[in-house]
């Protein structure tokens, strides 16, 4: 029977983007400005992102105690809520769509290891929500996943496959329970 062998591990073909200096330089902003609740403002966050490359729409909340890998992997619409203590591991490419809420504790994965191999090699893929969707309270998207139009994903829930318009999804894994609908 084969082992993990740590000493072997490999994560090409990943490459995390930018210049090691731009990775440096957001590794400090993301600590002074996004992981701490010293810096209140949406705005001055959304400046900074779009700064390092995120394409960010407008009246974007960006909760504090907010962790975002890397900034110019992320796409976040218009009227999205951030909350507190998410964590946005944004190795590839994350779109997230207008009206988003993203409640706090949430955690949106892009890479995850290969458990097949002895290497444990790295292995990415993009996470899409849809516009409309509410990722609850310490729910976890993972890699690959893409959350369809105003999609649930109940507190505490963790979404290994997609997850269809308009369903209420719940539990490890997410199964879906019911139907959403929105009334007036």
């Amino acid at each position: 029977m084969h082992k993990t062998d740590l000493s072997t591990y490999n994560n090409y073909p990943f490459h995390p983007g930018g210049n090691a200096l731009k990775r440096l330089l957001w590794f400090y902003v993301n600590a002074a400005f996004f992981k701490t609740s010293f810096i209140p403002s949406s705005r001055f966050k959304v400046f900074l992102l779009r700064t390092f490359g995120a394409t960010i729409g407008k009246k974007v909340t960006i909760k504090p105690c907010v962790n975002i890998k890397y900034p110019w992997f992320l796409q976040i619409g218009d009227n999205t809520w951030i909350g507190e203590n998410v964590w946005i591991d944004s190795l590839v490419m994350i779109s997230i769509g207008a009206n988003v809420c993203l409640s706090q504790g949430a955690i949106l994965l892009t890479g995850s290891h290969n458990y097949k191999t002895p290497s444990f090699n790295l292995m990415t893929q993009s996470v899409i929500l849809e516009d409309g969707v509410w990722i609850g309270a310490g729910a976890t998207v993972n890699l690959g996943v893409t959350a369809g139009s105003h999609s649930v994903l109940t507190s505490g829930s963790v979404a290994t496959k997609n997850l269809e318009p308009y369903c209420i999804y719940q539990g490890n894994p997410a199964v879906k329970v019911r139907n959403r609908e929105i009334g007036l």
